[in-house]
């Protein structure tokens, strides 16, 4: 069992920057699949920024190269630095975990809104 804890949401303006923050209750962050996802009012919930269990990295389209996804080992943390926000990055942003088939496990969610 893995509990994620996520942190670093806020309101912001167009243009600024945030840094989210998903602490794990063990270290799990080591050659699996990790990363953000995120969910606005009345849409799906979408990718945002992942690695794979293989070493790749994946970012939506539409963060590409304003987003980036760091993790550190030594302290069972998985970050998500945003920049250049925009309003439609606006929503809750969970932390996800991937073990293995049904070895699933996800924060609660921070909040991020991005205002024109």
């Amino acid at each position: 069992q893995v509990r994620l804890v996520e942190s670093g949401g806020g309101s912001v303006q167009s243009g600024g920057s945030l840094t989210l923050s998903c602490v794990a209750s063990a270290p799990v962050f080591v050659d699996v699949n990790m990363g953000w996802y995120r969910q606005a009012p009345g849409k799906q919930r979408e990718m945002v920024a992942t690695f794979t269990e293989y070493g790749d990295t994946n970012y939506a389209a539409s963060v590409k190269g304003r987003f980036a996804l760091s993790v550190d080992g030594t302290t069972n943390t998985l970050y998500l630095q945003m920049n250049n926000l925009e309003p439609d990055d606006s929503g809750v942003y969970c932390c996800y975990v991937g073990l293995g088939r049904w070895r699933d496990y996800w924060g609660q969610g921070t909040r991020v809104t991005v205002s024109s």
